[in-house]
């Protein structure tokens, strides 16, 4: 479910990034989507994302996200989602939270973040 959050307020958050992939997020009807239901957005929309936005976050341009690198895109959609929602977590509950959104999108476990482990996470293939 946080996932799917993730992605809808990722999918908020970057207009530009779906006006560049020629794609625009499909709605599906009021109640027509139940609570266990990924979003009607493709891998490809999720990859298109994380392509446009990778380089913001990536601040030593070294092609993977380090933990506080990851941490700020994270919160910045946590933060996103809250708004969306207005539900309302601590500042230390949204960083535990950071953390093992972090630990599960590391699947090689090398202390960082790459666009495929950042797609698939995203796209709730990361556990």
């Amino acid at each position: 479910m946080i996932r799917a959050l993730l992605l809808i307020a990722a999918l908020a958050v970057t207009p530009s990034a779906l006006a560049q992939a020629g794609a625009a997020p499909q709605q599906p009807p009021p109640g027509a989507q139940d609570e266990g239901a990924k979003p009607a957005t493709s891998g490809d929309g999720v990859a298109s994302i994380v392509d446009s936005e990778f380089p913001v976050y990536d601040q030593n341009h070294d092609g993977q996200l380090d933990k506080a690198e990851f941490s700020r895109w994270m919160v910045a959609l946590k933060d996103q989602e809250m708004k969306a929602t207005g539900k309302t977590m601590a500042p230390a509950e949204v960083a535990a939270w950071a953390d093992g959104a972090f630990a599960t999108a590391d699947t090689d476990k090398s202390m960082t973040v790459s666009k495929p482990e950042l797609i698939s996470y995203l796209s709730g293939g990361g556990g």
